[in-house]
Parts: C-alpha cells; structure tokens; sequence
C-alpha cells in the first residue's frame, strides 16, 4: 500500500529492501535516497533471525528480538546517513516505542495523561499479586515490555478470596510454552494464572492499571490516531466484546461520528482526543508517523495514552481527518506527500551535540557491524 501511494504521487516505485537480507548485511543506500523502516512482519525466517524461532506465532523471545530489532535498526540508519540518505524513523525513538516500559516513562515525564504504572521489575506471578495488592490494584494490564498486536497480553482481574480471571489471546501447551492465538480466552485457575505470568516475566513485563474504557454500542472502545510530521491525520473508533480491542482479536472498527457527539455530550472537543495523541508524538520527534493508542475512559470524558506504535498506521481505507491537511489520502498517501520535507527539516533540526553523538554512534556501529555482524549470521 506504501508503494502503491508513492506510484500514485508520480513518483519511481520504491526499492524495497526484505529484512532477511537487511538482517544479514545484504543492503546498501545511495545519496539522497529516502528510507522507510517498516515492520518486520510475520516471517519465519525473520523470526529466526531475530529471536531464535521459527515460529511468529510463539510469545517468548521478545527482549531478544528487540535488542537485535533495534541493533537493526540503528545500523541501518548508520547506513544510510553515511550514504547521504535520509531516514523517517529515529532509531532510538523506535527502541522506545518498543519498549513499553521506557516509552510510558517518556510519555509521564512529558505529562502526556497515562494510566498508572507498578514500578520496579516484576519477576513472576508472587511478586505481581503482591505488588498489585500493595497498590490496591485488583484490576491490571499485563503487557510484554517488547510486545506487540496485543501479543501476550493479559487482562487481570483478582478479587476476594484468591479469584482471579485473566483474559488473553495466548495459548499455553502442556509442556509450558506459549503461543499466540485468533481466540481470546479466560483463566480463572491460579495456578493457570501464574504459569502464564511466570512465563512472560524473564523477558520483561510492564504493568498498568486496568481503565474502564468508554463504550460504542455496548462494546468497549478505545482510539487509534495517526500523528504525521506532529499532526494528527487519521482516527479511527476500535470496539470489542474483549478488554483487548485488536482487530485480529476480533475487533470491529465504531463509528467516529458516534465517537464524536458522545464526547461533546461529556462537556469535551474531539480536538482534545487529537491534543493528547499529538502530545504523545511529540516525545518521538525524529519519528515522521506514529499510532497512538487512546484510551477514553468511561462516559467519554477523559483521555489517556495506552501505547505509541512505530508501526501504527495500517488502516486501509481510511482517509484524512478534516482539516488535517489529509483530507483524501490514505496513512500513506498522507507519509508520501510530507515525508521529504519533514525528513530533511528533521536533519536539519537536530541540536550539534546530537550530531555529534549520532556520528560517534554511527562510527561505533560501523565497527561492530564490520567485526561481527550481528550474532544472528550463519
């Protein structure tokens, strides 16, 4: 779809470069280039590459992926800032935003509304509930630090005499492994519970405190907004009978009409839903687009920040908010027509002491990837 929109501007298709040969050193840049890091996908091979499976559909193994992911990334930008191209991704927003814990530390920091968080690493299942008792937290969002497509999240609910009920899409086998499912499920059994939570915990887990969500039709909503060279472009209602509201899972696109006239309702302006997404983007400036994840809590009226996505805008079909300047185009026909400009106004910007820092780190990235490249090649 990103080609298609580069097409469509008159433009030479892109050259596209797959991460398994990016991960294995097959790439080059060539001056004035501009470069687009995307998701790498589901790919076995990838996989593999990035965190020793061959299997996208197992959980485990993510803090590895995000520590080769970004090593990636920032070796690619190094890349091609020597070549004299041009990047749309800051590699250091990107490990951020993949790291659930960092990115909803940035956002608090910055005063970007965000539910509360338990502080402190959480080692397993004993040291959550006690945590989560200590904060007087009977309800909370379990997420993988480097998750992502709602990947290994659990809902938690606990209550009087030791219930409790977890609601996520994983799988667990027999012999403990963990595996993503289409199927959103509950588990009420303790020892279930804490199987699960030990599982997720060696690769890090960030824990927040569950918000009532505001509902569209009897199902719970939340918002995804696209946020372009800071501006927010696109919205879109999500709704689910699930805490989770991923489409994969079973989510449904609302109504953002109907989204609309219950916040005016509530006393507030949907340019507030837009404030805090483009707030929240802001704490990523070298990053041209982001999906920010709003949670609007029950009745509408409050607004908080759930997730920043580097990767957040496949939202086929959905066009530009009026007034957004994206009147018309798609998440990437918007990209495509800022891109350029804001890519180079982003170079252009950056303080003399970062670039001095970004040459030292590209020169120290040159001379671990010319020793060993990665620890991930045959």
């Amino acid at each position: 779809m990103f080609a298609d929109a580069v097409r469509a501007a008159g433009h030479a298709a892109p050259r596209v470069l797959a991460w398994r040969d990016v991960l294995r050193g097959r790439y080059a840049f060539g001056p004035g280039e501009l470069v687009r890091i995307d998701s790498p996908g589901e790919n076995a091979e990838v996989d593999r590459l990035l965190r020793d499976t061959d299997d996208p559909a197992r959980v485990e193994g993510t803090a590895l992926w995000h520590r080769r992911f970004t090593a990636a990334v920032r070796e690619v930008t190094a890349a091609a800032h020597r070549a004299g191209a041009v990047t749309t991704a800051d590699p250091e927003d990107v490990a951020v935003m993949f790291d659930k814990r960092r990115c909803h530390a940035r956002l608090a920091a910055a005063g970007v509304p965000v539910p509360p968080a338990l502080k402190g690493p959480v080692n397993g299942w004993d040291g959550l509930r006690e945590q989560l008792k200590a904060a007087r937290v009977p309800r909370a969002f379990v997420k993988p630090a480097h998750g992502s497509s709602a990947s290994g999240v659990v809902a938690l609910a606990m209550a009087g005499g030791g219930r409790v009920r977890a609601t996520t899409s994983v799988e667990t086998t027999a012999d403990g492994r963990l595996y993503n499912s289409l199927r959103v499920r509950h588990y009420t059994s303790e020892s279930e519970v804490a199987a699960l939570v030990d599982a997720l915990a060696p690769d890090g887990i960030h824990v927040e405190r569950w918000l009532p969500k505001a509902s569209q039709g009897g199902r719970a909503a939340d918002l995804r907004v696209v946020v372009i060279a800071g501006r927010a472009t696109h919205a879109v209602v999500r709704t689910s009978r699930h805490p989770m509201t991923n489409l994969h899972l079973g989510g449904a696109r609302g109504d953002l009409d109907t989204a609309r006239a219950a916040i005016r309702a509530a006393g507030g302006s949907f340019a507030d839903v837009l404030d805090v997404a483009e707030r929240a983007a802001a704490c990523f400036p070298g990053t041209l687009c982001v999906g920010v994840d709003i949670l609007p809590a029950t009745g509408w009226r409050r607004f908080a920040v759930g997730e920043v996505n580097a990767f957040g805008d496949l939202l086929p079909r959905l066009t530009g908010l009026p007034g957004s300047g994206a009147e018309g185009l798609d998440t990437y026909a918007a990209q495509v027509a800022v891109a350029p400009a804001a890519a180079r106004r982003a170079e252009h910007k950056k303080h003399p002491k970062q670039q001095k820092r970004q040459k030292y780190q590209e020169h120290q990235e040159c001379q671990k990837h010319q020793e060993h490249h990665h620890d991930t090649t045959d």
